[in-house]
């Protein structure tokens, strides 16, 4: 399984709602490429002080990479990139990715 780390740092005009709605369009995509898990999006919430200023996260569970790899270059992922990146502090300056192989 590979799970798929993303760490943004929004706009401070990026609401809420703003948020919710990429969220969605994100979500959304679980009925068209076989072999993703659930979107599990929250503001960051841990008391470290290592966040280096990334205030929000999402992770997605892949079946395997080549789930994750549909997901990559499906067209509506793309759109919902963009939208993310448009809604970040610096565009992908305001991101970071990291996939982790998770053994069963």
């Amino acid at each position: 399984m590979i799970r798929h780390c993303v760490f943004a740092r929004f706009r401070n005009n990026a609401d809420a709602t703003e948020r919710a709605a990429i969220h969605a369009d994100l979500e959304a995509l679980r009925r068209v490429i076989e072999g993703m898990g659930k979107v599990e999006f929250s503001a960051n919430v841990s008391p470290e002080p290592f966040a280096r200023g990334f205030t929000h996260g999402f992770t997605i569970d892949f079946r395997d990479a080549a789930a994750r790899d549909a997901y990559l270059v499906h067209e509506a992922h793309q759109r919902a990139g963009a939208r993310l990146v448009a809604a970040l502090e610096g565009g992908t300056d305001g991101l970071m990715v990291f996939d982790l192989e998770i053994s069963a």
